[in-house]
């Protein structure tokens, strides 16, 4: 540690990203700062944050840096927010009911689709010989203009032969990167495979893209140190081994504030909640260990099959567009806008722009609404795959704002809009919480005058009248309101174990903890301990509400990047052993299948081939002598004696290490 001494954590987030300096051999965080991220560019905001941290510490020499560590709430926000690449997904030896079960075809409308037989059964036995000429006609007409590939098989895990196979094919014709069920999860559940390789194969230019930022921001300051990323357990990888499962760092946000917030706060128990500008994710330390969601990450309404920690996630930020519905009722999100005071205060032209929209008497819906190509897009970008209307919408999109009002001039161009804005291609502004709480003096780093304005708009549309001082407090007041409430019900969600829904919930949340004569109390097990940028103007008012103690250490507001800072490598590998009643053993999920005539050979060879297959990722992933644990879970048959009456057995190796770097 001598020379290596410090550690870069960076974290990027929807609307910023944080760099932190930690001086490992002090256990001390030197130096933190924000950059707004530039999705056009992830390069430019990460080289700002890094440039300004270090800065901020007078410099620092290249060969002091043992290692960078990277956290992100991309793959999470993209996920919950509908956004990722265009993708194709090829199905081997799925049946109509798995691929209704799956619900891939209603969740992506138009998603290439190839459905070929193939697939093996429980025994890893092919059951039919995959149609690999149908896959290369396929990748030349209907997946042409695919950006990445998914493939799930039946039985893959058993055996991955025919995933394996249509891997080999696609790589050959068209270059493009193949996301494989079987290498996300060990578990049977085909469907559920399919689902979680086509989230991956969305997300991988996103990562990507990420990796390439840092690794640019790296050369600026002339690191060669190691890259890692955190993934959604919390343990870190290297970056060339997680680009082709981005999947796995879905929750990776989350998963380093967790790390993060008990490395802050000094506490081995209580509930984290994180805030950020696109999502409020809640976990749960205790005894000084994350829970693991054991059957796979929920996000977005996704059941994945990726080990993350298990955490709640909505689409609550800071940034989450704030609507207006059928009788004027507010809605909250999912999805994220960028805050009008923050264009406002970029692009001061915007400020003429919603006076004109105030003095023009006939206000719509698409008033104090904006468009614009990504912060750091230096062009209108790929519009390859796109329609006629969507090339059309997308060329006269600048880096500059566009009022929608000019741009949506029927439904055509709405829904052109609206798909832009899912691929990433163009942002949308618009008024979010983060603009009600300039109005309310409670933030003041954006344009509280462009925030104004917009409330104006809004409040406008809402009563049909010229709003006076008092109603746009009372607006604002709501739209904070609404964030404190929603905000108490994922806390409360997560500290009951299960979403609740009920007049009790709702009235404690509410702030208003009675319903007819009764007084309602609903008070966390646990101290919260809050993190995220915006959580100080939200968090003291939910600790009133729900009667708990909310801890906000030093540096909350960067926890994401102190955990990215302060994990571990960890890998796991399985193997699956099944007897047949009759003395054969049939060991799986390691390459191809083996028989034994002996359940404990069957056994032994089964520990092996799992520990060295975990120690084999661990070790490529950066961990310097990592350790194994081993988890066997073991079912016999009825009356046997010893490992000869093996029913099934599963075993499970933990690869853990710290990085190279340290």
């Amino acid at each position: 540690m001598a020379m290596a001494s410090f550690i870069i954590g960076i974290d990027t987030g929807g609307t910023y990203t944080d760099a932190v300096i930690i001086d490992a051999s002090r256990h001390a965080i030197v130096a933190s700062a924000k950059a707004l991220t530039t999705r056009g560019d992830l390069s430019i905001g990460v080289i700002d944050a890094m440039r300004r941290a270090i800065e901020s510490l007078g410099g620092l020499a290249p060969e002091k840096v043992g290692m960078i560590s990277v956290s992100t709430t991309l793959a999470t926000n993209a996920v919950v927010e509908g956004h990722g690449g265009a993708v194709g997904l090829v199905l081997v030896g799925f049946d109509d009911q798995m691929v209704e079960r799956s619900g891939l075809a209603r969740a992506f409308p138009g998603m290439p689709l190839l459905r070929i037989a193939g697939g093996h059964d429980h025994t890893g036995a092919e059951v039919a010989v995959p149609d690999l000429a149908a896959v290369a006609q396929w990748l030349a007409g209907p997946a042409a203009e695919v950006s990445a590939v998914a493939v799930a098989a039946s039985f893959a895990v058993r055996n991955p032969a025919h995933e394996l196979a249509v891997r080999e094919l696609v790589a050959a014709r068209t270059g493009k990167p193949v996301t494989l069920s079987h290498e996300l999860a060990s578990a049977l559940d085909a469907p559920r495979r399919a689902q979680t390789a086509v989230l991956n194969a969305r997300l991988v230019s996103r990562i990507a893209d990420l990796a390439v930022a840092v690794q640019s921001a790296m050369k600026v300051q002339g690191f060669t140190c190691p890259l890692m990323l955190v993934k959604g357990d919390g343990s870190l990888a290297r970056v060339e081994a997680v680009a082709q499962r981005p999947i796995e760092t879905v929750l990776s946000g989350p998963a380093a504030s967790l790390i993060g917030a008990q490395w802050l706060s000094g506490r081995d128990n209580f509930i984290m909640s994180d805030m950020g500008g696109t999502t409020t994710d809640v976990g749960l330390l205790i005894d000084g260990l994350p829970q693991v969601a054991e059957q796979g990450a929920e996000v977005g309404g996704w059941r994945t099959m990726v080990k993350a920690i298990d955490v709640k996630t909505i689409g609550l930020g800071g940034d989450s567009e704030v609507s207006l519905v059928a009788g004027g009722a507010m809605e909250l999100g999912p999805q994220r806008a960028v805050p009008i005071s923050l264009v406002g205060q970029r692009f001061p032209e915007v400020i003429a722009m919603l006076e004109g929209e105030l003095a023009e008497t006939q206000g719509g819906s698409q008033f104090g609404k904006f468009v614009m190509l990504p912060f750091g897009a230096k062009g209108a970008g790929n519009g390859g795959g796109l329609s006629p209307k969507e090339s059309h919408i997308l060329a006269q999109v600048g880096e500059r704002p566009a009022a929608l009002r000019k741009l949506n001039t029927g439904s055509a161009a709405q829904r052109a809009i609206a798909s832009l804005r899912r691929r990433g291609l163009v942002q949308y502004a618009a008024f979010t919480p983060s603009d009600a709480a300039h109005v309310l003096g409670l933030q003041n780093n954006w344009s509280s005058e462009a925030a104004m304005l917009a409330a104006k708009l809004m409040v406008r549309l809402r009563e049909m009248k010229a709003p006076d001082d008092a109603a746009l407090k009372a607006f604002c007041t709501e739209v904070w309101d609404k964030t404190v409430a929603a905000t108490c019900k994922v806390i409360l969600d997560s500290a009951f174990g299960a979403p609740l829904s009920n007049a009790l919930v709702s009235a404690v949340c509410s702030g208003k903890p009675e319903i007819g004569l009764v007084k309602i109390s609903l008070q966390p097990g646990l101290p919260i301990v809050a993190v995220g940028g915006p959580v100080k103007i939200y968090y003291p008012e939910a600790a009133r509400r729900l009667g708990a103690e909310v801890i906000f250490a030093p540096h909350c507001d960067v926890a994401n990047a102190v955990g990215a800072a302060a994990g571990l490598v960890a890998c796991r590998a399985v193997a699956q052993i099944e007897g047949d009643g009759a003395g054969l053993f049939r060991v799986t999920g390691q390459g191809p299948v083996l028989t034994f005539m002996s359940g404990a050979e069957a056994l032994a060879e089964a520990r092996k081939l799992a520990e060295a297959a975990a120690l084999a990722q661990a070790k490529a992933q950066g961990a310097a002598n990592p350790i194994v644990k081993l988890q066997v879970a073991k079912y016999y048959l009825p009356d046997a004696k010893g490992e000869e009456g093996l029913l099934s057995a599963t075993i499970t190796a933990v690869a853990r290490g710290q990085a190279l770097a340290l």
